[in-house]
C-alpha cells in the first residue's frame, strides 16, 4: 500500500476528486492548510496598505491506494490540479505497512 500525499491549489480540489473517484480511488482525506515553497507569497494591498502574505492557501490531499494503483493516482492528480503557473503543488509518495478499518477491524487491502 502506499499514502499519497498532495498539494494542490484550492479551487482544482473538486475537480481532482471526480477524476480521482473515475479512476477508483473510495476514499481521501482534505486539509486545508497554507504553506510556501518556490512562490513564497506576495504582497497584497487591503484599504490602502501594502502587507506581505508569506503563506498561500493550498489544500492536502492524503489518499492510501495499492502499490498497483500509486503511478496511476500521482498521473491523475498530476494532469488534473496541473495549470501551468508557479504554485500547482508537489506530491508525495510513502510506504504504509498497515492499514486496519476501526469499524470492521479489516486490515491492510481490505481496509482501504
Amino acid at each position: 500500500m502506499k499514502l499519497v500525499i498532495a498539494t494542490i491549489k484550492p479551487f482544482k480540489l473538486e475537480e481532482v476528486r471526480e477524476a480521482l473517484t473515475e479512476i477508483g480511488v473510495r476514499g481521501m482525506m482534505v486539509t486545508e492548510i497554507k504553506g510556501f515553497g518556490s512562490q513564497s507569497g506576495h504582497t497584497e494591498i487591503y484599504r490602502g496598505a501594502e502587507y506581505a502574505v508569506n503563506f498561500v492557501p493550498k489544500v492536502k490531499l492524503e489518499l492510501v491506494v495499492a502499490a498497483s494503483m500509486a503511478d496511476q493516482v500521482v498521473e491523475t492528480i498530476t494532469k488534473t490540479a496541473q495549470t501551468g503557473k508557479i504554485g500547482d503543488g508537489k506530491i508525495f509518495v510513502l510506504d504504509v505497512q498497515q492499514a486496519i478499518r476501526v469499524r470492521t477491524g479489516e486490515t491492510d487491502a481490505d481496509a482501504i
